[in-house]
């Protein structure tokens, strides 16, 4: 058998035991459900909203999740930018850096 063969077998093998092993842990038992819940007790306003919707929807919490953050990188982005302007940096323009 070539070398390649074998490493197949092998990382094969290794797939299936990782598979096979949560079976066998638990052998005659019956696995519990497992509930992942967000603390909601002292929390008000957005951060209230948000943790709300991620109990309610893990589907659309990831949503507006993937929807936000390039949303606030461009605003964080552009108030960058204008700051730099404010103080005297100018990145429209790189006459200087190419001389």
């Amino acid at each position: 058998m070539s070398r390649l063969r074998k490493c197949w077998t092998w990382i094969a093998g290794c797939a299936l035991m990782v598979a096979a092993m949560p079976s066998l842990a638990l052998a005659a038992k019956k696995s519990a459900d497992v509930v992942i819940v967000a603390d909601t007790r002292k929390l008000d306003g957005i951060l209230y909203w948000w943790a709300e919707m991620y109990n309610e929807s893990h589907f659309f919490f990831a949503i507006l999740t993937m929807i936000i953050i390039p949303v606030v990188g461009v605003i964080f982005g552009w108030l960058a930018d204008l700051v730099m302007s404010h103080i005297g940096i100018d990145l429209k323009h790189r006459d200087l850096a190419e001389k």
